[in-house]
């Protein structure tokens, strides 16, 4: 049952990711669970921008709190880490 609610939690992330950054061209299929979100060659491809946005759509859509540039920069790693991140804040 809880790798339901992970693989649940995670489309929620990547739908998440898409809709806060307007990624048109890009599906859930199309974002893996480890792969990195930000940098140059095989990543998503994001920058500073838009990890500002991903920690207020995190906070607001997971009722979660991150207060730390640190912290963000481990937890916006990739969708993995964010929702290991949501699960640790929801136990």
């Amino acid at each position: 049952m809880a790798g339901n609610i992970e693989t649940e939690l995670k489309a929620d992330i990547k739908k998440m990711i898409i809709d806060t950054l307007n990624m048109q061209d890009i599906t859930i299929d199309d974002i893996e669970d480890d792969l990195p979100l930000f940098g140059g060659d095989n990543t998503l491809g994001l920058d500073s921008i838009d990890a500002i946005e991903l920690v207020m759509a995190v906070q607001r859509d997971f009722k979660v709190r991150i207060d730390d540039q640190n912290l963000a920069r481990e937890v916006l790693k990739d969708v993995n880490s964010i929702a290991e991140f949501i699960q640790s804040k929801s136990e």
